[in-house]
């Protein structure tokens, strides 16, 4: 295990779940974190429960401007970011393709795909010229296996396992690593807001199972970032054991 100490980490979607709890175990391993997200009340809730120095960013990834203008004024000693968890992404609705929300199709592929991509873009040539750093994207097993209503939420999925492998490709002969980390059912706000805000249908997702929680998730990322430096893991699909992969979707007549 590679220690984190005097490592720099920034996490986007810090403010609850799986975010939070990837900024609270890299802080536990030694890492200075920046959080960013959009709720700075959130953040800075999470920072007071860090163990090492942090920075709080307010920050809507889907713009393009506040991303480059917010990550490239980074303070010292927060300006070289040697960890970037991509965690920022949500999914929206459960319509079919021909009655989907192309509002929420908008918001998915700008948070999920073009959102990535910014901080991605903005953070790299740095990691690049120091030689070490890397890159850790939330994707989905909805990136591979698909399901009535994922249309659009899993095809940003499959954007992110494919950009990660695009880009380890670009990386080869640097010590710059990528990941993408495939999680199935985990229980966070991610249904809720799928659901907007309908508690009982999102609890109903997770009935008579027990999913994964936002811990499991970090704790595979921190293991990821604290392989020795020749070691890359390109692809981690994880899902809890009582979910399992679904027969074809074939209507009867």
């Amino acid at each position: 295990m590679e220690p984190l100490n005097g490592r720099t980490a920034l996490v986007t979607g810090a403010s609850a779940g799986i975010g939070e709890a990837c900024a609270l175990m890299l802080s536990q391993a030694g890492a200075r974190v920046v959080l960013t997200g959009r709720r700075r009340d959130r953040l800075e809730a999470v920072a007071a429960k860090l163990r090492t120095p942090s920075h709080v960013v307010e920050l809507d990834v889907r713009s393009r401007s506040e991303v480059e203008a917010a990550l490239s004024a980074l303070p010292a000693p927060f300006s070289e970011v040697d960890i970037l968890v991509n965690n920022a992404g949500l999914g929206l609705g459960l319509e079919p393709a021909h009655t989907a929300s192309l509002d929420d199709w908008d918001t998915m592929i700008d948070t999920n795909c073009k959102g990535l991509v910014y901080v991605t873009r903005t953070l790299l040539p740095g990691m690049v010229q120091r030689n070490r750093g890397h890159v850790v994207n939330l994707g989905s097993v909805a990136a591979i296996y698909p399901y009535p209503g994922g249309n659009v939420y899993g095809a940003t999925k499959a954007f992110v396992r494919q950009f990660s492998q695009n880009l380890k490709a670009d990386l080869v002969g640097t010590r710059v690593r990528v990941t993408d980390v495939e999680p199935g059912m985990v229980q966070t706000d991610f249904s809720l807001v799928r659901f907007r805000g309908d508690a009982a249908r999102a609890n109903k997702v997770y009935e008579g199972m027990e999913p994964l929680t936002a811990t499991d998730i970090a704790d595979i990322v921190l293991f990821c970032v604290t392989r020795p430096a020749h070691v890359n893991l390109n692809v981690v699909e994880v899902m809890p054991a009582d979910q399992g992969f679904g027969p074809f979707n074939v209507k009867r007549r």
